[in-house]
């Protein structure tokens, strides 16, 4: 007997469900501590139908940060094929759109850029998106150190002093006021200005 479409989007609908309230439970005690019970509970589901849809919280866990790691690369995914007129406008226009996305799912997004760097991971499907982001964003540093648009800084050094400040002013700034196109020019002028030395 074939799904119809409704009973698709229903299922959709309560993995959803599980998958926000499985968060919710990971941000207050952690994965390690958490239950498939609690999150049922958070989740306003028994026990068997989170069964149902995942075999562990390992499980859950891994799609929590397969979806936002997806959707933030689904999102980024047109800036890197627009060519802008520098490697050093696609990069600012890529940490805008990643500042927006961030904002609209605070939790979410915390969640993702902090937890993984607690845990090891092999082959998750999540990486693959990760890494095309981090990729993306470390190639357009190294094309804009060789044409001069920043000082001659180690790539590699400046993208983790960025990364580290851009998600600082994202995540704990001011929540009512949209990062802008200038607050990031600043946060690289500030950079670039007090280089990182090996």
């Amino acid at each position: 007997m074939a799904i119809s479409k409704r009973q698709i989007e229903e299922r959709n609908i309560r993995k959803n469900k599980i998958l926000i309230g499985a968060l919710e439970v990971f941000n207050k005690i952690g994965v390690e501590n958490s239950t498939m019970d609690q999150i049922a509970s958070e989740s306003g589901f028994g026990t068997a139908t989170i069964y149902y849809y995942f075999q562990s919280k390992e499980e859950i866990f891994s799609a929590i940060l397969l979806d936002g790691w997806k959707d933030l690369w689904k999102n980024i995914e047109p800036i890197v094929s627009v060519k802008y007129n520098s490697p050093r406008k696609t990069f600012i226009k890529i940490l805008l759109k990643t500042s927006e996305i961030v904002r609209a799912n605070s939790s979410l997004y915390e969640f993702l850029f902090n937890v993984p760097k607690q845990m090891s991971f092999k082959n998750e499907p999540w990486k693959k998106h990760q890494e095309g982001l981090y990729k993306t964003l470390l190639s357009l540093l190294k094309e804009s150190v060789k044409i001069g648009e920043f000082p001659n800084i180690d790539p590699n050094l400046l993208f983790k002093a960025l990364g580290g400040l851009f998600m600082g002013v994202v995540l704990m700034g001011d929540k009512n006021k949209e990062v802008s196109e200038s607050d990031i020019e600043k946060l690289l002028n500030q950079i670039i200005a007090n280089p990182i030395k090996n």
